[in-house]
């Protein structure tokens, strides 16, 4: 039986089955975080038949949340002076030299379970969640999170406080995903299944969540995802800015007061200059 099938399995039973195998569905878990560690599956991968380019893994997701339902809290081994009390079937990721993994000392934690890929560099603090998966070349900065699930492409520049949302619940819900080469700049923030194409750029504030409908200057239209299933697709190469509308002709309170409402707008598409002004400084490596 493989690992798709053992965790149906387990999730077919009923709590007291569940933890009168509970040494089975530890091992299972165990291989799955081994797996997930490795990149040799993905809570979501990309798939060219999609409309969005990506399919979500739903089974991954429920082993994921198996994992959470069987822990039971306990001291999680780390380096003195942190100590950490937590669910004892998620501990915390360690790295060899040779897996060629920066995380730099600060305060930084990530979770076994994460797939991070050779030449990552992860600055302190940051947090990376179980089922994030982290392309090579990319950079964590300060005070960043990578949810549960997310998946970073190559040479990501997530910038420092920038959060990227989980999504474990529910089990088929798209995660959210940053493709190659996207910067996301500092105290940003994308969530709920926002997906982000390759070569896009986040400035600093900006705000996506599935919901978030996009301005995009260059084309004259407004980006929505096409229904509450859908994710919200960032096109490729573009460039966002955290804007305003006028809300004035919502009510006569709104135009006296002068109010207006966050917007996010794509004021152009990537070029040459953008390249340049984007570059991750290679010495830092």
């Amino acid at each position: 039986m493989n690992l798709q099938d053992q965790i149906a399995s387990l999730l077919s039973l009923t709590a007291d089955e569940l933890a009168s195998h509970r040494d089975e569905a530890l091992k299972v878990f165990s291989e799955l975080r081994t797996a997930l560690n490795k990149g040799s599956i993905r809570s979501a991968e990309p798939d060219p038949s999609s409309t969005s380019g990506w399919k979500v893994n739903t089974w991954v997701k429920q082993g994921i949340l198996l994992g959470f339902k069987l822990g039971k809290l306990g001291m999680i081994d780390s380096s003195a002076p942190w100590y950490f009390s937590d669910k004892d079937t998620l501990p915390v990721r360690h790295f060899t030299e040779n897996e060629n993994v920066r995380v730099v000392p600060g305060g930084s934690t990530i979770r076994d379970g994460a797939f991070i890929a050779s030449g990552v560099i992860v600055m302190p603090p940051a947090y990376i969640n179980i089922g994030a998966y982290i392309g090579s070349g990319t950079l964590v900065d300060s005070h960043a999170l990578v949810g549960s699930c997310a998946q970073l492409g190559e040479r990501v520049h997530l910038s420092a406080a920038a959060q990227i949302g989980g999504v474990l619940e529910p089990a088929g819900a798209m995660p959210v995903i940053i493709e190659d080469d996207v910067l996301i700049g500092g105290n940003c923030g994308v969530y709920e299944g926002c997906i982000v194409k390759k070569r896009a750029v986040l400035a600093s504030g900006v705000i996506l969540t599935g919901s978030t409908p996009i301005y995009d200057l260059v084309n004259a239209k407004i980006i929505k995802r096409a229904n509450e299933n859908e994710p919200l697709i960032i096109p490729e190469g573009a460039v966002i800015v955290a804007g305003s509308r006028s809300v004035a002709n919502k009510s006569d309170f709104a135009k006296t007061e002068g109010l207006s409402l966050y917007t996010p707008i794509i004021i152009k598409y990537r070029d040459e200059k953008t390249d340049a002004r984007t570059a991750l400084e290679g010495a830092l490596r």
